[in-house]
């Protein structure tokens, strides 16, 4: 009887039969922390309704002049003019394909074990952490390198830093907070805005936990039973930023078949200060802007599709899309820092 479907059907019932499956209370899958993740922290996603096109970008210089005349008697002054200029951006389609292997899911499913995880779920989540993957490479590509801005300064041991240096936070004799200080009036004074953001590469990070300036500044916050400790907003509040992003995210460098070669997204030893909008804006710029293009014209910027393969390979396919931009839009508004630890 144990030979047949309905005897296997009552013995597992019983619990005296354990066909050969899968647990399913448990997997090992390395997906990250959606909190590593930082491009869409750091810049604003603007939704767009075309792969490209345009978008204006008004005069500095016009607007941030005094333009205001005296009125001659019996006369005007002359028209104001605020220049204007269109600056492109375009969005490239990137794809991921996975695919169902329809045969063995058959066989798995008539074991009449427990079931185990829905393979299409399964590849949806993978796909989805993907993306946030090839997005934040994207931007470390995009905005986090040296050469990406126009204001750039590398970080070095000695105490006498020449023009566009700073000391290294790792040194002890630096001061971050003033030189963070200094750089941010700096920038309020080229453009009118106060640098809102800054993304820490996680050696930075580090180095500015243990830093004799910081400590000195929130040892005396702590009790036995709480600690004093330096946490991204308690580094937010010294610096006088809204947002600290710490660049955790991590990828595999190595291609399909060769050993591993796990790094940081994000360069770990630079950091970005920037102002950026929370969301689009037409009355205040931002650094960057990653365009995001719904290139199926259903609202989503992330669509996961699914479909079958060519007959005879009785194989299913899960596919994403993804279009997107990361696209610098004032060179003014960010400054890099390499090499700072």
């Amino acid at each position: 009887m144990r030979n047949t479907a309905a005897g296997i059907q009552f013995e597992i019932a019983k619990g005296a039969f354990r066909p050969h499956t899968a647990l399913t209370n448990m997997a090992l899958a390395y997906y990250q922390n959606a909190a590593n993740y930082f491009a869409k922290a750091l810049f604003p996603t603007c939704p767009v309704s075309l792969s490209s096109d345009n978008y204006y970008e008004f005069s500095k210089e016009d607007l941030l002049r005094d333009n205001w005349n005296r009125k001659p008697a019996y006369g005007k002054v002359d028209p104001t003019v605020v220049g204007e200029s269109m600056k492109p951006y375009v969005c490239q389609v990137d794809q991921m394909i996975m695919g169902i292997d329809q045969i063995r899911q058959t066989d798995l499913s008539r074991r009449q074990g427990p079931t185990t995880m829905q393979p299409k779920q399964q590849r949806v989540k993978t796909i989805a952490e993907q993306a946030n993957i090839h997005q934040d490479r994207l931007f470390a590509e995009s905005y986090f390198k040296a050469g990406a801005w126009k204001n750039e300064l590398e970080g070095v041991d000695n105490t006498s830093p020449s023009t566009n240096q700073f000391i290294k936070f790792s040194n002890a004799n630096s001061d971050p907070i003033a030189f963070i200080d200094s750089e941010k009036t700096s920038m309020n004074q080229q453009t009118g805005r106060m640098p809102n953001r800054l993304g820490l590469g996680i050696n930075v990070f580090n180095a500015l936990k243990v830093h004799p300036a910081i400590l000195e500044r929130v040892k005396y916050g702590g009790s036995t039973a709480n600690p004093a400790s330096v946490t991204e907003n308690v580094l937010a509040q010294l610096f006088g930023v809204e947002k600290i992003v710490v660049l955790k995210s991590i990828m595999n460098n190595a291609g399909m078949g060769e050993d591993e070669n796990m790094q940081y997204i994000g360069d770990p030893d630079a950091f970005l200060l920037a102002y950026a909008t929370n969301a689009p804006s037409i009355d205040e710029p931002s650094a960057g802007y990653i365009f995001t293009w719904d290139m199926l014209g259903n609202g989503q910027m992330l669509p996961i599709l699914n479909y079958l393969g060519e007959n005879g390979t009785h194989t299913e396919y899960v596919e994403g899309l993804m279009a997107t931009d990361m696209h610098k839009t004032s060179d003014d508004l960010a400054r890099f820092y390499k090499s700072a630890v």
